[in-house]
């Protein structure tokens, strides 16, 4: 069963959701038969990366919000990180464009590392304080994956992956998603939001039973008689 998940790595909710989901799939006892996928989307793609300027400040400035306010604010996604078992340090968290970070994060799909990117850049990004719009940061980034530096620099410096990220998006406008993270189960079953682990928990038993009973092979009563049988004997 397939599992498509449209998130943005500068959404502090995203990687929330990524760990509720994760905690959710742990305990599901088919979880070797979902497959999941990871989506670009982008909740602001005008965002100028800008390191000079904390996040606290680039809140403050994009909302109408007092800097306490801001501080408040992501002081109670701290929280909310940590109880996920995540720690954010957003005194750190340098304010980035996400594209060339998704497309990093589509170059590391093709090579079958497309959750493992994910995680690394939401680490990066909320952990870390790297800048997640920096080549530098990128190549480094895919090296430690195992991918080759030389050529994770020239798909970067090429925009290669582009128009993957664009497609991800004109899908997500397409379904009418509006905010990230949105979790779309067997293209029949959507959840929006970092919501609480016991939701997502519901939400894959309900959507792999559909699943389970859309995928039953046919069982046949066979009356038997002569054949020819694909190893050629007849």
């Amino acid at each position: 069963m397939k599992v498509e998940i449209w998130s943005d790595v500068m959404c502090p909710f995203c990687y929330i959701g990524k760990r509720r989901f994760e905690d959710a799939l742990a305990h599901f006892e088919h979880k070797d038969e979902v497959e999941i996928e990871w989506k670009s989307f982008q909740l602001n793609p005008n965002m100028e990366t800008n390191p000079n300027i904390n996040i606290d400040q680039y809140l403050a400035d994009v909302k109408g919000f007092t800097i306490d306010h801001a501080r408040q604010l992501n002081a109670h996604v701290t929280q909310m990180a940590a109880e996920a078992g995540l720690t954010y340090n957003f005194d750190k968290a340098i304010v980035a464009n996400s594209f060339n970070a998704h497309r990093y994060s589509h170059f590391a799909k093709k090579h079958g590392l497309g959750i493992e990117a994910e995680e690394q850049l939401f680490k990066a990004c909320f952990t870390d304080g790297k800048n997640i719009d920096d080549l530098d940061t990128l190549v480094e980034l895919g090296a430690a994956l195992g991918l080759d530096a030389s050529e994770v620099k020239q798909v970067l410096e090429s925009g290669a992956y582009a128009d993957e990220v664009k497609r991800d998006i004109a899908q997500a406008q397409y379904l009418g998603i509006q905010g990230v993270p949105f979790f779309v189960l067997n293209n029949k079953y959507a959840v929006s939001g970092a919501q609480a682990v016991p939701v997502f928990e519901q939400t894959l038993q309900k959507a792999f039973d559909d699943w389970q009973k859309e995928n039953l092979k046919p069982k046949f009563e066979i009356i038997e008689g002569e054949s020819c049988g694909p190893d050629g004997d007849c």
